[in-house]
């Protein structure tokens, strides 16, 4: 319900309701003249019964109202009678439709219904139905009260017969629950077998059979049953209905102590007009209206007392009644219910004389919000309201809610104002002011009420008696016309009159100074004069200024019209309105508008609409505030992005001021790749004509090798520029390369070769927390049309698949080619497989170490491309040889592709453990050296005893510079594969001329030949060690393996075949 029913009272509880209805076209007068006689019928006699039956008559009413028929049975309807005109027989089928519509409307609720038909004659009309009554005419219709007696008897007999029904309803867990409209959705899914769902069943239909014996004139059953549903529902904290029941025990209770009723006159009961005069004042002293019960109750007061044991005193009617209203409060769906129980309070209360508890209620009923009311229903309250106050004594607040009720008639959210009905209100109010507009009744010195609610009354009194007066002017025409007093104005008296009074702004302009004339003030002031601040604002968006402001005066202000002052750029400023309490603190206020060019804007003030006159408050006029204005850049309107990302969201603190960021998270293992799929979306009202993409990596604690974020923007450049609505796709890799390096000695049971190399252990934490963040950079077509959206990408890299613990390099027969052995270490709980090129697979169980060997040939790393010498010049040189370094790595990554797999895929890197001594290995040396002999296989040269075995060494030079001069020396041995080396074989191995050879300068791209013979004595293997020295600087020194990369040639000396003599 959203409509409240103000004339409700406490002896409605006892009626039945009928709505009397149009249908069709029927004459308003003639409508309301049948209206009348039926609603004369307001109290019926039953025959053979000491009852009586009350009607409550509407000719509106709302149906939602009617759905709360269960919950109070005075507010279901329950009888339709409508009233039609029909001139001819071919409009009786449509008339008789209209009716049969009219009862669908009610239809659920409907006891009975009667269509009474005017102006139809012939064969029609004398057909007789119960339902329909046929009269010629609107003047000749005596009998239309014994009809309505007719349709209230059949209505009670319906009542009588739901009575019994529900009084005797022995189904016992059958009891359906009853429900209010905003209860149903509540109670979808309960457990319907519950004790406590069947108290509440029976205790709501405990109320709602007393509901029925209270319309049935039994009013001593229904206080029986209030009071047990009241008890039932109390168990169960059912509050609303609750609430409802302890209403309708102080509704029962105040039928019997005050049978003349609560209401006043206009609710006086009428007998009906069947019963004779002699009836009447039978019925009136043996039965007066709410008789106890059907059994012939006597009318002796003191034995209905006696038998009234379970009826409320006075004083415990209202202490009811403000419980009821407490458990209403609880629910905001029950406002109606809750403010007519205090108006039917109020007017007990009135009864009663009890003026100052009655106020209570009446302050509690201004307090109920109904949502949002009309204009019309504002006045209807308010005049309620009024009415009620003035019932109860309190005139100077019943003038008062008049007042606001007149007020409401003319304001500004009506079309048409009602003036005529507020100078009507006004003038009613005077009274409550002791106000008189005769001077005759004026006394001298007569003091006043309220002198401020006088001085606003009169002169409204007054400007409205003029308005209506020009109103009355122009409409000479009308055949009727508004009297309008003659107010003649007099002297304000002495208690009203003006006052100087020493102002606020005496105070402000104060100065703690002790100087008559400060120069440093004003010169504060010029510097704070169109202060410039320090951000932008945008062309087209909204844009806000924030003022602090208080309310001097002692009474309520209400400014309707408040707005930025700004000159500059065009500005739409958007009005405010505010209400400020009387003598307020500082209150904070909000101006917006949008600026709509760009450029320079200043806020010069602020413009106000209050009591109607409008104002322009510069800050240049204000002492209290120290500037005059301040100037801010409006800017073009700029592209807007909205980014969505293809991997989840995840918290982030709070970013700051200068960017906007969407964070998103990821784990990957060391050397895993994955797609991030960013969506841009221009949601703004600009073209996004260009974009450039960068990105930065921050709170790092490990070194980053290679690119971690990497994208191609050649395919979103393409679809430039990007108009509003439209989106583009844009693919960002993910890359996590860190170092691969673990702790050293993994494999102390590995026995590392005589010339390999031991890489530097470098060790690395297994479980790391990255937060790289990837930047957009949007522009427009102009410079100044920047902005920043951020992508925070946090990376959670998992323990490193494979950890190289040591790299070693094992220099192979062809000075061209080496051997990488790698100790790898699976520091997952993963079975790890590790491949590489042209390589076996490695299977690693968790936590497991095995060594791995890799053949590659060696790098020319003089083929990367090198810096400019400009660039070299004014570059650190840490950076150049750090630069330099990872150029190396990657190469030697790129041949190695070296690849893990557990339950994802990625690449393994072995730039951690590189240094100084693998790479000079790993380089291709300058110098080529080769060495040739007889009779050569692929792993070893044969030869005869005592024959001579050619050598050839032959050196190419490959570098820029020219090199030498070198000597070369052979030296023999042999190895038993024992770990020892036999070099003394003087006896069995000879050289043909010298063992050493001199090589001189080779320039670059020329080579040069040494040529020699050795001769074996003895069968057997023989290895031959080629050791080499610079002579360029005249010292013997050896030089790096790397650069003379010949290794040990194995000879096999055999028996020399025996020749056949001739």
């Amino acid at each position: 319900m959203s409509i409240p029913d103000y004339m409700q009272c406490a002896e409605d509880h006892q009626t039945v309701l009928v709505v009397v209805r149009p249908v069709g076209i029927v004459p308003e007068d003639q409508f309301f003249r049948i209206y009348k006689r039926i609603a004369s019928v307001a109290q019926v006699s039953i025959q053979d019964s000491q009852r009586n039956l009350y009607i409550r008559y509407r000719h509106h009413y709302l149906p939602e109202n009617n759905e709360w028929g269960d919950f109070q049975t005075h507010r279901k309807v329950v009888g339709l009678i409508s009233v039609t005109t029909c001139g001819s027989a071919k409009e009786w089928p449509q008339t008789s439709d209209r009716f049969h519509s009219q009862k669908d409307v009610f239809g659920a609720t409907l006891y009975d219904s009667r269509l009474l038909v005017f102006g139809l004659q012939g064969e029609i009309a004398e057909q007789q139905r119960t339902d329909v009554a046929f009269y010629s005419s609107y003047d000749d219709c005596p009998d239309v009260e014994k009809r309505v007696e007719d349709f209230v008897e059949s209505i009670f007999i319906v009542l009588e017969s739901k009575r019994l029904d529900r009084a005797t309803d022995k189904s016992g867990d059958k009891i359906p629950l009853l429900c209010v409209p905003f209860e149903k959705k509540d109670f979808v899914g309960l457990d319907t077998d519950s004790r406590h769902y069947k108290k509440r069943c029976q205790g709501r239909m405990r109320k709602h059979v007393g509901d029925l014996c209270l319309q049935a004139g039994m009013l001593q059953d229904a206080l029986v049953h209030y009071h047990m549903a009241v008890e039932l529902l109390r168990s169960v904290n059912d509050f609303l209905w609750l609430g409802a029941a302890l209403e309708g025990l102080c509704s029962a209770s105040v039928i019997f102590h005050y049978p003349g009723g609560t209401a006043g006159k206009a609710a006086g009961r009428k007998p009906s007009l069947a019963q004779g005069q002699g009836q009447e004042a039978d019925a009136g002293k043996r039965h007066r209206p709410g008789a106890l019960t059907a059994n012939g109750i006597s009318a002796d007061t003191s034995s209905e007392i006696g038998r009234a044991k379970n009826c409320l005193s006075p004083e415990d009617i209202i202490e009811k009644y403000k419980e009821a209203i407490s458990y209403y409060g609880k629910y905001k769906n029950a406002g109606v219910i809750e403010l007519e129980a205090c108006v039917k309070a109020v007017r007990v209360l009135a009864i009663q004389k009890r003026a100052m508890e009655a106020s209570e209620f009446l302050q509690n009923a201004v307090y109920i919000n109904l949502g949002q009311l009309s204009e019309e229903e504002k006045i209807q309250r308010y005049s309620i309201l009024s009415e009620l106050y003035h019932l109860i004594g309190f005139h100077r607040k019943s003038a008062f809610f008049k007042r606001v009720a007149a007020m409401q008639c003319v304001a500004p959210t009506i079309p048409e104002p009602g003036w005529r009905a507020c100078y009507k209100l006004l003038l009613e109010t005077l009274p409550g002011y002791s106000l008189c507009l005769d001077p005759k009744d004026f006394s001298k010195g007569t003091q006043l009420d309220v002198p401020l609610l006088c001085v606003k009354t009169v002169p409204y009194t007054v400007r409205l008696s003029l308005q209506l007066y020009i109103i009355n002017k122009t409409h000479t025409q009308a055949q009727t016309s508004v009297s309008v007093r003659s107010v003649e104005l007099l002297d304000l008296p002495v208690s009203l009159r003006p006052h100087k009074q020493k102002g606020l702004l005496e105070n402000i302009m104060s100065s703690k100074s002790p100087f008559i004339y400060s120069p440093i003030i004003m010169h504060t002031r010029g510097e704070e004069r169109n202060k410039t601040i320090e951000f932008r604002w945008v062309q087209g968006d909204v844009c806000e200024v924030q003022l602090m402001v208080y309310n001097p005066m002692p009474f309520e202000l209400r400014v309707e019209h408040m707005g930025l002052l700004t000159s500059g750029v065009e500005f739409e400023s958007l009005p405010a309105a505010l209400s400020l309490p009387a003598e307020s603190g500082l209150y904070p206020v909000t101006l917006v508008g949008v600026p709509r060019t760009a450029g320079n804007i200043n806020v010069n003030g602020y413009h106000t609409s209050v009591f109607g006159v409008t104002s322009d408050c510069l800050l240049d006029g204000l002492p209290s505030v120290r500037t005059s204005g301040c100037m801010v850049e409006v800017i073009p309107s700029l592209p807007r992005l909205q980014l969505s990302t293809s991997l989840p969201r995840t918290w982030t603190k709070c970013p700051s001021k200068e960017e906007l960021s969407s964070s998103v998270s990821v784990q990957l293992f060391n050397g895993e790749t994955q797609q991030l799929t960013i969506t841009l979306e221009n949601i703004g009202s600009e073209d996004l004509e260009s974009l450039e993409v960068t990105s930065k990596t921050c709170n790092t604690k490990e070194k980053l090798f290679g690119e971690f974020l990497s994208w191609d923007l050649e395919e979103v450049v393409s679809q430039l520029p990007l108009k509003p609505g439209q989106s583009v796709t844009l693919t960002v890799n993910i890359k996590v390369r860190l170092d691969f390096s673990g702790g050293e000695n993994l494999l102390q049971d590995l026995n590392d070769d005589g010339i390999s190399v031991t890489g530097l252990p470098i060790s690395s934490p297994l479980r790391q927390v990255l937060k790289p963040r990837a930047e957009t950079k949007p522009l427009g077509s102009e410079s100044s049309k920047t902005d920043y959206n951020h992508v925070k990408v946090g990376l959670t890299p998992l323990p490193s698949p494979p950890l190289f613990s040591k790299l070693s390099s094992v220099l192979l027969p062809q000075t061209r080619q080496c051997h990488l052995l790698l100790d790898v270490f699976n520091s997952t709980e993963h079975e790890l497989t590790v491949s590489a090129n042209n390589n076996q697979d490695l299977v690693l169980h968790a936590s497991e170490c095995q060594r791995m060997a890799i053949q590659v040939a060696k790098f020319d790393f003089h083929t990367l491309p090198q810096p400019d010498q400009e660039a070299v010049r004014y570059t650190n040189p840490k950076l150049l040889e750090e630069e330099r370094l990872h150029a190396q790595a990657s190469m030697i990554n790129s041949t190695l592709g070296i690849t893990w797999n557990i339950i994802s895929f990625g690449e393994a890197s072995v730039e951690g453990v590189l240094n100084q001594l693998v790479l000079e290995h790993l380089q291709l040396a300058p110098l080529q050296w080769g060495e040739y002999t007889y009779k050569h296989t692929h792993t070893h040269t044969l030869c005869d005893v005592g024959d001579a075995v050619p050598l050839e060494v032959k050196l190419t030079n490959r570098s820029k510079n020219a090199v030498g001069p070198f000597a070369l020396t052979v030296v023999p041995f042999q190895d038993y594969q024992n770990g020892v080396q036999n070099y003394d074989l003087q006896d069995a191995v000879t050289f043909i001329g010298s063992n050493t050879f001199y090589i001189d300068t080779v320039n670059p791209t020329e080579n040069f030949v040494c040529m020699g013979a050795l001769l074996f004595l003895y069968t057997g293997d023989f290895y031959l060690n080629i050791k080499f020295q610079d002579d360029s600087s005249g010292q013997g020194k050896e030089l790096p393996p790397s650069w003379f990369g010949l290794p040990s040639v194995h000879i096999k000396a055999l028996e020399a075949p025996i020749e056949a003599g001739a």
